[in-house]
């Protein structure tokens, strides 16, 4: 199967002569499922579309690359690519970044600042009749009212700054093939608006026949209250949480209503392994060829993700918000045969560099009672103590980790994703020396996130104690092993409640245990959060307590100096 076209040639080589839908994305155009514009169109492929790729489009000159293409049959489809083009471009603090993972080379440059807004802007210039159709991480985030961090305010739903006339939220493969379906003959917004999970303008007169809807705040009185934007933020993710959701969001902004429909049903097994079973080419399109290594796609060309979705509910992770709180897995048979197609590969030497998802171990884990999951609205299954509903048994992950070192070619899988140790029974530690034993290069990497306990309540993560716990056990295990293995913890500065004496204990208490922290970063508050609603807001919107914020970037930099408290020592000696 060949790549998607993305020039008029390779569309002709096709036999088209015109196309259905043109995908613009802000990323290097790479046909393998861990990048969202391979995996949409190879979906609308797979239902008869003829689909193109137009892969960072250059909007500074006479727009030849969103014009080559002409008028799509059904719609323009616009994406930022695999992150939201602002912490793509930005530094925590603030700094143009000097590279782009996600560009051949590494090269910075070849995409604007709020790409899904630029892209749209232009094409709606060019376009103005032609429905364009927003989506991926960028557009999902900023579905309503959201903190930009790196203009420090409020703005409004992307619909709304985008121009776009439907949004396409988390992840899309359903609901994809359900608005092409809905456009075959002509946008027909009676059809399009009874879909769930999309969101789009609409007047007062659609608003006030909606039967179930969860009506806002304004834009406006977010703007200029900010007590109204933390309530909204507490009903958004409350209503995101569920498993069930039936009500539609409307927020009100200038004289129209956003409005965002209740969200899909978590994909069955079958509907993800079928996204994961297309004919990708597994590879860069080979107009890169020549012009250097693409890094996302080398740090990923030889893994494998198992699983969807996170029920870890951290503050300041999005996974949840665009992924789900309710984790899908892929069959057995459909992760053994992408690992077969790995092995194939050109280069691949036999090492799996990760086999894992947004968290490691989540493979196959869920609620023992339905019923009560559907019941449930806590943002996270394990904070701030694991669901006694929880199932959280790591066996058919061990036996995906054994049947997957058992094919041919395969000399060794790693777990390079990151590992909730919070999901080990009290006195089970049969997946962590399984994990040390036989996929683990020498390094460990865990994701404590702080010391205190008053910013890790903040940040919905388990008391440090149960880091210490992991790493006792983790140094018997190696020493059992007769392996000298290094476990590395991830820290964050600068969150929400988080104080100079917090990061002053976090140094101490770290260099107490003998850790040179190498695995740090700065808190970027990005959309749909609660770390940066508490950052904006400077209160805990669910308890309307006031928090600390370090707000300049000099007492974000002095917060971030603690972590390398361990180098003064060193120079010392």
């Amino acid at each position: 199967m060949a790549f998607l076209p993305t020039t008029v040639k390779e569309a002709r080589q096709r036999g088209w002569d015109s196309v259905d839908v043109v995908l613009f994305t802000g990323d290097a155009y790479i046909d393998h499922p861990a990048f969202g514009a391979a995996v949409i169109g190879r979906l609308l492929e797979a239902e008869g579309y003829r689909v193109a790729v137009v892969p960072q489009p250059n909007w500074r000159d006479d727009l030849r690359d969103f014009r080559k293409f002409g008028t799509p049959r059904l719609f323009f489809a616009v994406t930022a690519g695999a992150m939201d083009s602002m912490v793509n471009h930005y530094t925590a603090n603030k700094r143009l970044r000097s590279n782009d993972a996600y560009t051949p080379g590494g090269a910075a440059g070849f995409r604007p600042d709020y790409a899904v807004e630029t892209y749209t802007h232009i094409l709606k210039r060019l376009y103005p009749r032609t429905p364009v159709v927003v989506g991926g991480i960028e557009a999902s985030l900023r579905r309503l009212a959201h903190y930009d961090y790196w203009q420090d305010a409020l703005k409004p739903s992307i619909l709304v700054d985008s121009g776009a006339d439907l949004l396409i939220y988390g992840m899309g493969e359903r609901v994809v093939q359900q608005v092409a379906a809905a456009m075959r003959n002509g946008y027909n917004a009676k059809l399009l608006r009874k879909l769930r999970q999309v969101a789009f303008l609409a007047d007062r007169t659609y608003v006030d026949r909606l039967e179930d809807r969860l009506l806002l705040h304004s834009y406006e009185e977010c703007t200029a209250d900010p007590h109204a934007f933390a309530e909204n933020f507490r009903r958004i993710e409350t209503e995101s949480n569920l498993m069930e959701p039936h009500s539609v969001l409307v927020e009100p902004t200038g004289d129209r209503y956003v409005v965002v429909n209740p969200a899909n049903a978590t994909l069955s097994t079958e509907e993800l392994d079928r996204s994961f079973d297309l004919p990708y080419e597994r590879a860069p399109h080979p107009r890169y060829r020549g012009k250097g290594d693409i890094p996302a796609w080398e740090m990923i060309k030889h893994s494998v993700n198992i699983h969807r979705g996170c029920f870890g509910g951290c503050s300041f992770c999005t996974i949840s918000a665009h992924q789900g709180k309710f984790v899908s897995s892929r069959s057995e048979r459909s992760v053994l045969d992408e690992v077969r197609a790995i092995t194939v590969m050109p280069g691949f030497k036999g090492y799996l560099s990760d086999l894992g998802g947004p968290s490691a171990n989540m493979y196959r884990m869920g609620g023992r009672n339905e019923a009560l999951c559907r019941r449930c609205s806590r943002p996270s299954c394990l904070f701030p103590a694991p669901c006694r509903n929880l199932r959280n048994d790591h066996r058919p992950l061990i036996e995906l980790y054994r049947r997957v070192d058992r094919v041919p070619g395969i000399k060794k899988s790693f777990i390079g994703s990151g590992i909730r140790y919070d999901l080990f029974e009290k006195d089970d530690w049969e997946y962590l020396r399984e994990v040390i034993r036989r996929h683990v290069s020498g390094r460990l990497k865990v994701a404590p996130e702080h010391t205190e306990d008053g910013v890790l309540k903040l940040m919905r993560k388990p008391s440090f104690a149960l880091f210490r716990t992991l790493n006792e056990r983790f140094g018997r295990i190696c020493r059992e092993e007769g392996l000298n293995y290094q476990l590395i913890p991830y820290f964050i500065s600068s969150h929400p409640g988080c104080t100079e004496r917090d990061m002053r204990r976090l140094s101490d208490e770290t260099r107490r245990l003998h850790f040179r922290l190498e695995q740090v970063q700065d808190l970027t508050p990005t959309p749909m959060t609660l770390s940066s609603v508490m950052f904006y807001t400077g209160e805990n919107p669910y308890t309307g307590e006031k928090v600390y914020v370090a707000r300049s970037q000099e007492e974000k930099r002095r917060q971030k100096s603690y972590f390398f408290e361990w180098q003064k020592d060193r120079r010392k000696k």
